[in-house]
Parts: C-alpha cells; sequence; structure tokens
C-alpha cells in the first residue's frame, strides 16, 4: 500500500448494523465494487470483523485505507452500543485499532448515521446546505452537518435521535423502540402477520389495513421527531435514508402529517441520493488521511 494517499487512491469501507455488513471500495462518490454479507449478532465484534476479513480478501492490495461506519457510539477509536437491542457490542471495544490489525493500514471509524450523513452532505441529497441526516432503519441514527462541518460527540446534538427518551408515556424506553424496524415487524408479529417491516409495508401498500395501522402509527411518531429537529436545529433540509424512511410512500405520509405546520417550523424533507452507500462512502471520505489543507475542512466541530 501507499505511504501517502491521494484523492484518486481507493478505499476500503464496512458498514456494520444490525443486520448486515456492507464492504465496499469506494473512490470519491464511485463504489467499484461490493459485497453484502449478514450479521449474526451473536458473533461479537471479533466474528464481525472476522467476516468482513473473509469477504474483502480478494480485494487485498486494492485500498489504501480503510473507514468504517458502524451503529452505536464511537468514541476515540473505541466501539459502544447505544442501544444493545441493535446489536450487543461490549463498552469501549478498540476498533480502530482491530480494523488496522486485521486489515492493514490506517483505519478510522464512525457511527454510521453520521458517516451516511457526510456522504449525503459531500456528494448526495445534503450536498451545499446546513443539513440533518435521519435514517429510519432497524433502529434510527442520525447525523448533522451545520457550516460544512459534521458534527461528532455522544447526544442529540451529534444525531443520535434514536435513543432519546420519548416525549409521551406511550412509548418504549427509546424512541427508536416505537418506530423503527424492529418495533413494525414486532407490532407485525403481535396482530398475527409475523413478516419483517419490508413485509408490513409491502401488505400496507396492498391496502392491508392491520399493516397501515402500523405504519402510520410508526408515521405519527418519526413526524413528531422530524418536527423536533427542525425546531431545534432548523437545517435547510432534512434528508431520509434507510429501509422504514425510503419504504414505499413513507417520505409521503411524513410530508402529509407535517404539512399543517406553519412553514418557518415545517421540515424540508428530501430522500436520500446515495441510498444504502451513503454510510460508506461517507465513512471512506471521512477517513481519508490528512491531505494538505483538506483536513481543516472536513473535520470535525
Amino acid at each position: 500500500m501507499a505511504e501517502a494517499a491521494t484523492l484518486e487512491e481507493a478505499a476500503l469501507a464496512l458498514d456494520i448494523g444490525g443486520t448486515k455488513i456492507l464492504a465496499a471500495l469506494v473512490r470519491g462518490a464511485e463504489v467499484l465494487a461490493e459485497v453484502r454479507v449478514p450479521t449474526d449478532p451473536s458473533a461479537g465484534p471479533e466474528g464481525w470483523l472476522a467476516r468482513a476479513e473473509e469477504a474483502v480478501a480478494p480485494w487485498a492490495g486494492r485500498y489504501a485505507w480503510t473507514g468504517a461506519a458502524v451503529t452505536g457510539l464511537v468514541d476515540g477509536g473505541r466501539w459502544s452500543a447505544l442501544n444493545p437491542g441493535i446489536l450487543p457490542i461490549p463498552d469501549g471495544y478498540p476498533l480502530m485499532e482491530r480494523l488496522s490489525a486485521r486489515l492493514g493500514g490506517p483505519a478510522a471509524a464512525f457511527n454510521d448515521a453520521q458517516a451516511a450523513a457526510w456522504g449525503e452532505h459531500r456528494f448526495g441529497a445534503g450536498q451545499g446546505a446546513d443539513m440533518v441526516f435521519l435514517t429510519l432503519s432497524t433502529g434510527i441514527g442520525g447525523g448533522i452537518v451545520l457550516g460544512g462541518r459534521l458534527l461528532l460527540g455522544r447526544g442529540s446534538l451529534a444525531g443520535h435521535f434514536g435513543v432519546t427518551a420519548p416525549v409521551l408515556a406511550e412509548h418504549p424506553a427509546h424512541i427508536e423502540d416505537g418506530i423503527a424496524g424492529r418495533w413494525i415487524a414486532g407490532e407485525a408479529a403481535r396482530v398475527g402477520h409475523p413478516v419483517d417491516a419490508e413485509g408490513v409495508f409491502a401488505a400496507a401498500q396492498a391496502g392491508e389495513g392491520w399493516a397501515e395501522t402500523i405504519v402510520m402509527k410508526s408515521a405519527r411518531r418519526a413526524a413528531r421527531l422530524l418536527a423536533n429537529i427542525q425546531l431545534m436545529l432548523a437545517p435547510a433540509r432534512i434528508v431520509l435514508g434507510g429501509g422504514i424512511g425510503l419504504a414505499p410512500g413513507q417520505i409521503e405520509r411524513l410530508r402529509e402529517l407535517l404539512g399543517p405546520l406553519p412553514p418557518l417550523r415545517r421540515p424540508c424533507l428530501v430522500p436520500a441520493a446515495l441510498g444504502a452507500r451513503a454510510g460508506v462512502i461517507g465513512a471512506a471520505d471521512l477517513a481519508r488521511p490528512t491531505i494538505k489543507n483538506d483536513n481543516q475542512q472536513r473535520r470535525i466541530a
């Protein structure tokens, strides 16, 4: 591997989430190759990295650095769970160290939604604007870019919206536990339809009332979260991603629910342009080794 990376070199990027691991070779906004493997929650971080290492073995020598986008909290290169129900990550796992050891070369790691926010800001639907990225998927995550800078940290002002406490007593302990894909599938099973969230949305599109009830309950709660984000941060746009956020008809439902708000409090919702690749594209760019006069433009408040 080259010692001094350039903008033209490819990065290896990993997106480790609650249901899948996406590995990709990335150059700028271009995904040169990719592979997906399921996440086995019981395998633990060493198992997940071993699975990723095996999947990317054919790409050895083709990348200059590694960027990882992962569910949970990354602080000082160490990885911890924000909601162990998504993935049971032990506190303080030395993720950056283990990435370098397994994959070679320099490595950096970021929360997956924050990485996706940066990808959308740099190359997707958030270009040129103050923006919030919100992913509605297995769980809920977010990222905030203000003044061209990605906010990192531990609290909601770093985009960790899914694990904030709900306002209404009807919600569970975390907002995401009453909105996201795990909740949708659980509600479907509770009313006698053992399908995943994708199946619930397909049933809603087909006009099945039980599914539309679940989808609308999730949408009403998500709309309340979106309205609060707009009130707190006043971004020019909120970019919506994730399998639930981009599910058929969902953004239209949310826009309709938010429509009665006064214009200054109504979010401008736009769908993510990079889709499921936003995290790997953002992680590859964030992890890029320091290049003269570039690091201060990209890095973190």
